[in-house]
């Protein structure tokens, strides 16, 4: 799997600043802390994962800041290194990363290509997305013309800096991702979406195009949710979950980035009752033919 450091190329002078969210600078602070305390008990990584009854890879994704401990985590490290008085601070900073809101107009504050980014940096660092879209294509699944209108609308909407072509050039640069072997992109997308149109007809005809080409590629499991559906939750609002680390929800003005196991636990199960009443291959097919037959598309 590719480093986040691959895609991470010189920007241009004032269009592009440093993409670590607040949500990675503390949780790679917490592993800071975590290897400090493991070396000042004289353990090596090998010996705190005997220790701990854990692989090594766990201990390495924790210390680097990639994988968000539990707080049983936290717990059974504090003792392992000898000192559990320490465990109430190490589970304090967890909680202070657990979710962290990012405000769209600090991180569009120059554009999109940041974030844009950003996005190609977590997805590359993930095995397994697993997404919800209510009102819109998902981005991994974009045409350029499709994206290009998105952006414009959003640069409009938020009177931010009008970096598009930049942002779809780095929007398609993370769907190099779908081809990627071992990896895997299951989305649902509600039936409503594939009718919401904020770009030409023909823009939006091709964009259905593309969805239906992606039917049945070996790394992506799309399912739409009908409308006329029995419903176990209805999908309140999108969210992609990011293997079982993390899960971004987006607001108008705020975009959340959540790692607590209990919430992620709750939108698996979001995801997961929502997918039983999806339909995929053939059926999904037609759906998606029949919106593309639409007098909206025309």
């Amino acid at each position: 799997m590719a480093s986040r450091g691959t895609y991470r190329g010189v920007p241009a002078a004032g269009t592009f600043h440093d993409v670590t969210t607040d949500f990675q600078s503390a949780r790679h602070a917490l592993g800071a802390r975590l290897r400090e305390l493991r070396t000042e008990a004289g353990l090596s990584g090998k010996g705190i994962a005997e220790r701990l009854g854990w692989q090594r890879s766990k201990v390495s994704r924790l210390e680097l800041g990639k994988q968000t401990p539990t707080t049983s985590d936290l717990n059974s490290w504090a003792h392992a290194v000898g000192r559990p008085d320490l465990a109430g601070e190490l589970t304090g900073r967890l909680s202070g990363i657990e979710t962290k809101y990012r405000s769209w107009r600090r991180q569009l504050a120059t554009g999109h290509r940041a974030r844009q980014e950003l996005a190609i940096a977590e997805t590359a660092d993930t095995k397994t997305i697993r997404g919800l879209e209510v009102a819109r294509i998902p981005g991994l699944f974009q045409t350029p013309d499709y994206a290009r209108a998105t952006f414009a609308a959003n640069s409009e909407f938020r009177q931010i800096a009008k970096d598009i072509d930049d942002a779809v050039r780095t929007r398609m640069r993370r769907q190099q991702a779908l081809y990627e072997p071992g990896k895997r992109f299951r989305f649902l997308v509600w039936e409503a979406a594939l009718y919401v149109r904020m770009c030409s007809a023909e823009v939006h005809a091709a964009q259905l195009d593309r969805l239906i080409s992606l039917i049945g590629l070996d790394t992506i499991e799309l399912g739409i949710v009908p409308l006329g559906a029995q419903l176990r939750r209805t999908p309140a609002h999108g969210f992609w979950i990011y293997d079982r680390r993390l899960v971004i929800v987006e607001t108008i003005d705020t975009e959340m980035w959540i790692g607590d196991e209990d919430s992620i636990q709750l939108y698996e199960r979001a995801w997961d009752w929502l997918a039983e009443s999806a339909v995929y291959g053939p059926h999904a097919h037609r759906i998606i033919a029949r919106a593309r037959a639409s007098p909206n598309t025309m």
